[in-house]
């Protein structure tokens, strides 16, 4: 699989697959969501869970590991610092990100914090 990189603010290179699969979202409503994650030992930001046309909020919800970062109470203080680095040059690289919720417990991204958010 051939990848361009980008980089971002942390010296972690954000995978050409996070763009494509973020302006699949966008423009083509293919995808419900997408979760991204950070690989340390390539240091790249990936693409890890797409959701697909029928998945919803619990299908993300259940997407979201319980011991790393994306579930922050029970993540490594080093991947905390690597995740809230790195989301500015992931965002940067995500062409028309509109709304952001940053949540640094589940209870912060409940769907009625979400639907609050985008209005």
């Amino acid at each position: 699989m051939a990848m361009a990189f980008k980089m971002a603010t942390t010296g972690m290179w954000v995978t050409e697959e996070c763009k494509n699969s973020f302006m699949a979202m966008k423009w083509k409503k293919v995808h419900r969501f997408i979760v991204f994650k950070i690989d340390e030992a390539a240091k790249v930001l990936m693409v890890d869970k797409v959701g697909g046309p029928t998945e919803g909020y619990e299908d993300l919800k259940a997407a979201l590991p319980v011991d790393d970062c994306r579930a922050p109470t029970a993540s490594r203080i080093r991947a905390k610092i690597l995740y809230a680095t790195s989301k500015d040059g992931l965002r940067r690289a995500l062409d028309g990100i509109h709304y952001e919720v940053q949540a640094t417990d589940p209870t912060e991204m409940g769907f009625d914090v979400i639907k609050d958010r985008v209005k």
